[in-house]
């Protein structure tokens, strides 16, 4: 089982169960984390905490 089948499942539980708005949510999650991942490792760090 990797990660491709976790979210390969969480696709289709979506379709069945008819819940696409939860598509928006998790996206603008994962992007946010992964600035956060980014902003932590880089030397753009201090960029990136005068945007917000």
């Amino acid at each position: 089982m990797g990660k491709l089948s976790i979210i390969k499942e969480f696709w289709e539980f979506l379709k069945v169960r008819k819940r696409y708005w939860l598509a928006p949510i998790l996206i603008i999650l994962v992007l946010l984390s992964s600035l956060i991942i980014f902003a932590e490792t880089s030397a753009v760090a201090p960029f990136i905490y005068t945007l917000f």
